[in-house]
């Protein structure tokens, strides 16, 4: 975008100077009367462009439904590129996990991204499952396999941060849109917020 506004804004000035060029050659030409006409047209053109040079600098802003949707894309694209579908084949079944997790790799506030030496890199998907007496039992299920964290590259560890953080923001979309569902079966009085 903002090689776009570089580039618009080079043209402009291009424009401008040849529009100075021209209308200071037109002015020795013609009669004053004639100059009068000439120079409204030049000052249009130059307005028109200020106008449409605003306008581009102006983000445009995603609605939700492009961002969630922008973010699946990019979920399913490292799902394939780390190979999640060795262990998960079906790709809308990633997402029957309660949580994921990283095992070797930081993701708090404290040690984001930060590889523990002497750790295996593996992405770690969490399911709960009644144990033989009925109980709910936490289970954690690998889902990839990186090796030892001395030996991870740099673009690859960023890769599998990105697939765990973005898989855990549809997961945050789902959450959303499940309460949604149950307030929309609620009878809401008149009086509140939302």
């Amino acid at each position: 975008m903002s090689s776009s506004l570089d580039r618009l804004k080079a043209l402009t000035g291009r424009l401008e100077e040849k529009l100075e060029a021209k209308e200071k050659h037109v002015k020795d030409e013609l009669t004053p009367t004639e100059t009068e006409h000439t120079e409204p047209v030049a000052d249009e053109v130059i307005e028109t462009q200020k106008s449409i040079e605003k306008k581009s600098i102006k983000p445009k802003r995603n609605s939700p439904d492009d961002v969630r949707e922008n973010n699946i894309i990019r979920v399913k694209n490292l799902y394939e590129k780390l190979k999640i579908f060795e262990k998960s084949p079906d790709f809308d079944n990633i997402f029957i996990y309660k949580a994921m997790n990283l095992s070797g790799i930081g993701l708090k506030e404290e040690d984001f991204g930060e590889v523990r030496e002497g750790k295996y890199i593996q992405i770690i998907a969490i399911t709960y499952e009644p144990d033989k007496n009925g109980k709910k039992k936490a289970k954690n299920i690998s889902l990839g396999y990186f090796g030892k964290a001395e030996t991870l590259d740099g673009t690859l560890k960023n890769e599998i941060i990105e697939f765990v953080l973005r898989w855990r923001y549809e997961k945050a979309f789902q959450n959303v849109e499940h309460y949604k569902d149950l307030i929309e079966r609620v009878e809401v009085p008149a009086t509140t917020l939302f």
